[in-house]
């Protein structure tokens, strides 16, 4: 692009959304909640403060300028490093996303601001929500997922409850499995009971397939991540890896490849396939910054994934 892009990324390969163009309205670790599985790391102080904390139109200029080059994507996910119903531009935002494209809105959330009447308002204008529900009570909760200390867990269930009476799009409710704090049998079935409530069009189970700041977060094994789908029941299903065999021809630089990494983990067939390059000129790219210590490589599951060196 001629244009430095601030706000956007990718497209990126989504287990869940396909190809899908990433738009970041709040900036770095701007959250309600500091997960302990979050890629981000979770030493930053939560916010519940509502604003415009950047210049949505801006963003929406960059939007344009993407669709106006032709762009070919699944989704249009506002979503990035923090949590973006802090934005109170969202439903703005949204609304002008549709009068410029066709191309669907996806917002994914951690949910723990939809009992506000301001932000259902806003997330009732995408076309897909991706909200989280991690615990069924609230010491789970609180370990997993250290939330705002004003956000009271009955209070987080019931919002996710109410959005979905008022909300006729698709609600495609993601749980994040972690070994030895949510996998009993008894967290499980309190999960389900609330999912019972919320009726969400899609269970997604998911768990650590990227690296995370806090190695204590196991990921839980696909065996197991099939037997506990099977106890929620509710047509949950496993959230499959996205693919690896798209490459293509772009131009692939070591800042290309940076800019991609700051948003996430990746491993090379990610890189190539979010960047549209050759998986060599990623190879080459990434060489460059591991030399210049810039990027370090972290194995799971048998997968080298990248990432920006700690500061």
């Amino acid at each position: 692009m001629s244009h430095k892009e601030k706000y956007l990324f990718g497209p990126v390969p989504s287990r869940r959304l396909g190809l899908s163009l990433g738009v970041d309205i709040v900036p770095l670790k701007t959250c309600t909640q500091n997960c302990l599985y979050c890629q981000l790391g979770m030493d930053a102080p939560q916010s519940l403060e509502r604003r415009e904390y950047v210049p949505l139109q801006d963003v929406l200029t960059e939007i344009q300028r993407r669709l106006q080059a032709g762009l070919k994507a699944d989704y249009i996910t506002i979503s990035g490093s923090g949590e973006p119903t802090l934005n109170s531009g969202l439903g703005w935002l949204i609304d002008r996303i549709h009068e410029n494209t066709t191309i669907p809105v996806a917002v994914i959330t951690n949910g723990s601001l939809l009992w506000r009447t301001d932000v259902q308002n806003d997330c009732i204008k995408a076309d897909v929500v991706l909200p989280s529900l991690d615990a069924g009570d609230n010491e789970t909760f609180q370990k997993l997922n250290h939330p705002h200390p004003e956000i009271d867990f009955s209070r987080f269930a019931e919002g996710l409850i109410a959005f979905r009476n008022i909300y006729k799009g698709q609600i495609w409710l993601e749980v994040f499995i972690c070994e030895d704090i949510n996998t009993s049998d008894a967290a499980l079935r309190n999960i389900g009971h609330i999912i019972d409530q919320i009726k969400p069009n899609k269970v997604q189970l998911n768990t650590a397939v990227r690296p995370t700041a806090h190695p204590e977060i196991r990921a839980v094994s696909p065996q197991r991540m099939a037997e506990i789908a099977q106890l929620i029941g509710r047509n949950a299903e496993v959230i499959a890896d996205f693919p690896k065999d798209k490459t293509g021809s772009a131009e692939c630089t070591p800042e290309s490849v940076m800019e991609t990494l700051v948003r996430r983990p990746c491993t090379v067939e990610g890189l190539a396939s979010s960047l549209g390059a050759d998986k060599k000129a990623v190879l080459y790219a990434i060489k460059r910054l591991l030399d210049a210590g810039c990027i370090t490589s972290d194995e799971r599951d048998g997968l080298v994934y990248y990432k920006p060196s700690p500061q």
